[in-house]
């Protein structure tokens, strides 16, 4: 059944709408009735959304004359990731929008220290300007910028978006694919790490309903787009993909310094905190929570249908046997069950 506005067509602009988070919240969009317009520079998913209208220009240039005229009343800026990207929309669009709802990231926060359930007040890392480098160090920062700038050019009309570990069909990371991918082959799982390690991962389509319905809303403030207040472990994630492919797995822990660095899903322990974020605010303005299997099932299915391409990140079959390989008996968890 399709979610209905309270009141005619809102007008909405996404600022980079074809990618994977993007994507989401534009499908959430339409579905709710909503009249979407796309910014970007056209060059990729030229074969979505064919019935929306698009507005072609490069922020990395500066180019936003398609948007100097037109009104709005929300705009999603998921593309803006330096304060330059931030500022030259802004000035582009002044007033001719309602609401500037900003996707963000929990990158804005420190990364150790952090207590388990933290939620929106936590404080954050200090602002970065000097630079539109993006690195590990300068990433969250500049962000923290950004959201800084948009609430202080709307004010009451500003809204933050911070999103955790998104995952989902047309994932663009290989974050749970890959693991998705690994257990539905079976057999032993090397796993960089602890088995304990918690994950916490949310659906993009739950983020992309939350997006809207802060917008149909129309509600300030800053919201966690995170899984469950009590996230699962990697062992259990990568027995939950072994169930729903149907195979049987058996998790080895190993090394993380024998493994290429930014692996999938794994953070060292003082960042384990940083999986344990509070979804509560974003829960009481409407955030859905899709069940880990029913995401796991859906990126498998969409793995399988486009033919499951070489993956950015993690291990070949080969670098897993090698790693495996003197390593029996060092299993932790116990095999999963085929399932009927």
């Amino acid at each position: 059944m399709r979610r209905q506005l309270l009141s005619g067509a809102m007008r909405i602009l996404v600022l980079g709408g074809t990618s994977f988070v993007g994507r989401a919240i534009v499908d959430d969009a339409l579905h709710a009735g909503a009249e979407v317009t796309l910014f970007g520079r056209g060059r990729t998913g030229s074969e979505l959304f064919t019935d929306v209208p698009r507005r072609i220009g490069d922020r990395d240039t500066g180019d936003y004359t398609a948007l100097r005229d037109g009104r709005w009343d929300a705009v999603v800026d998921v593309s803006g990731y330096v304060p330059r990207h931030v500022g030259q929309a802004m000035e582009t669009l002044g007033d001719r929008v309602g609401r500037y709802l900003f996707i963000s990231s929990q990158a804005v926060y420190a990364r150790t220290g952090v207590e388990p359930g933290s939620d929106e007040d936590t404080p954050r890392r200090p602002p970065v300007r000097d630079t539109e480098e993006l690195t590990e160090e300068t990433y969250g920062p500049l962000k923290v910028a950004c959201e800084d700038d948009v609430v202080a050019r709307y004010g009451s009309r500003a809204t933050i978006v911070r999103p955790g570990k998104v995952a989902g069909p047309h994932d663009v990371q290989d974050g749970l694919t890959y693991w998705v991918r690994r257990a539905a082959r079976g057999g032993r799982v090397a796993l960089p790490g602890s088995p304990l390690q918690p994950v916490q991962v949310i659906d993009s389509r739950d983020l992309a309903r939350l997006v809207v319905q802060l917008l149909m809303d129309d509600r300030p403030g800053a919201f966690h787009a995170v899984g469950p207040a009590e996230p699962t472990t990697i062992a259990d994630l990568i027995n939950t993909c072994a169930r729903v492919a149907g195979s049987q797995v058996e998790v080895v822990p190993v090394p993380t310094e024998a493994v290429p660095p930014f692996f999938p899903l794994i953070r060292a322990e003082s960042m384990w905190s940083t999986q344990q974020r509070s979804p509560a605010r974003a829960r009481a303005a409407g955030m859905p929570a899709t069940p880990l299997a029913v995401t796991i099932a859906d990126v498998l299915a969409w793995d399988r249908e486009r033919g499951e391409p070489p993956l950015r990140r993690g291990l070949s079959p080969e670098e897993e046997a090698k790693l495996l390989a003197g390593r029996h008996g060092a299993s932790l968890v116990h095999p999963t069950h085929r399932t009927a």
